[in-house]
């Protein structure tokens, strides 16, 4: 097991500390047979190295006149009894018999692979804000790092310089409407990436086009989805994760109500619309006392782009198809022993009464079927989840906890 370490930091222009948690983690090109990660906490990024190497391993034996399975040579008699007597009949004696029944130490080599990791680069004193999301660059060579008003990209062996992309921090604060909070670059176009912000825009931005990327190229915004303005309409248009298909094409983007899923040849409305916390509507105003309405999940597709999946409160797992008849999905409780929400439409009970069965674990009877449909645990959610991109594996990180779920 290799642990990467974020010390406690202080940042002395602000007076505040900077925890050392790591919030981000992503893998970067393979090189030779070294493998490189990249993780953050809030202001600072730091490169690791982990390596498989050979090492050699002595450890010590003593030798007692027993027969052991490491020295099946001193079973013959001979040995044994040719202490007291010259081994051979010109009266010498072999001295290494004497030292073979003594207790001088004998030292064996294990050779075993052992990983090692080592950090190469600190990437540091470029955001005034917490860091939200860092992304690999298709080229190998650079990655961006993004915060609530700005993205920075960096060359990964340059460790004290970036280059500024995208900076919407006013004049005066007071002038702020918006923060971004989510960036990923293309999987395969080195020059397009894509970032989310709190006003439910996805903004996708060519470099080649200029060098301050503040003029995007497309914003996709869903138009179908205004309706009357609420007190919450804007907290829950806010998009906390969004994430590019591997064909390129496609985005998917998960705000606190829905999970939707994105063509970049449209930009008016999203190609589907999968509701999440739809049965939570009626308790904005509870979630908001509670702060519970500003939790960020996260989102993620498989390989072939299929499937999505996302979390949700009582640790639930939500996962998606494309294309599929049943918009409800699939729903996973995560923990040791699961329990998955029934999505027949033929199922015996009502649908109502097996969603309070996985939220709270038993059914109350005479219980009004509305109130059970609302009711989840708020304290256990599942925030950051991440597909394989291979394989139909996905990790789940509940509290302090990993699941592996296949899919």
């Amino acid at each position: 097991m290799l642990i990467m370490l974020h010390l406690l930091q202080f940042d002395y222009l602000k007076s505040v500390e900077i925890e050392e948690k790591i919030n981000k983690i992503r893998w970067c090109t393979k090189l030779n047979r070294s493998l490189f990660l990249l993780t953050a906490n809030d202001r600072t990024i730091k490169l690791w190295k982990i390596k498989e190497q050979k090492v050699k391993k002595v450890k010590q034996m003593d030798i007692n006149p027993f027969v052991t399975s490491e020295n099946s040579l001193l079973a013959d008699k001979s040995f044994m009894s040719g202490q007291s007597e010259p081994s051979h009949a010109n009266g010498t004696r072999l001295e290494w018999t004497d030292k073979m029944n003594g207790t001088l130490p004998s030292h064996l080599a294990d050779i075993t692979n052992v990983a090692s990791r080592r950090c190469r680069r600190v990437y540091a004193h470029a955001h005034d804000f917490n860091i939200n999301s860092i992304s690999n660059n298709s080229d190998g060579e650079t990655f961006l790092s993004g915060d609530d008003l700005r993205i920075n990209v960096w060359n990964l062996d340059v460790r004290d310089q970036c280059f500024n992309i995208i900076d919407m921090k006013p004049k005066d604060m007071e002038d702020l409407t918006e923060v971004i909070t989510s960036a990923e670059f293309h999987p395969f176009h080195c020059n397009l990436l894509a970032y989310s912000s709190s006003r439910g825009f996805i903004r996708l931005v060519d470099m080649r086009k200029s060098a301050l990327c503040d003029h995007s190229v497309k914003i996709l915004q869903d138009g179908g989805s205004r309706g009357p303005k609420t007190l919450f309409s804007e907290i829950i248009a806010s998009i906390s994760d969004v994430k590019y298909a591997m064909d390129g094409r496609h985005i998917l983007s998960r705000d606190y109500m829905t999970l939707k899923l994105w063509d970049t040849h449209m930009e008016t409305s999203p190609v589907a619309t999968y509701k999440i916390h739809e049965h939570l509507r009626p308790k904005l105003s509870k979630l908001y006392t509670n702060d519970a309405i500003f939790d960020k999940f996260d989102c993620c597709l498989n390989g072939d782009g299929l499937q999505f999946a996302t979390g949700s409160y009582s640790n639930h797992l939500r996962i998606f198809s494309c294309g599929a008849e049943n918009e409800d999905g699939i729903t996973l409780e995560v923990r040791k022993s699961p329990n998955r929400k029934p999505t027949s439409q033929a199922t015996t009970r009502p649908r109502r009464s097996s969603l309070s069965n996985l939220t709270r674990g038993f059914y109350r009877q005479g219980q009004d079927s509305s109130e059970n449909e609302t009711s989840c645990n708020l304290k256990s959610k599942l925030l950051h989840l991440a597909w394989h991109p291979t394989h139909n594996l996905i990790a789940c990180s509940v509290g302090s906890s990993l699941f592996m779920y296949h899919a």
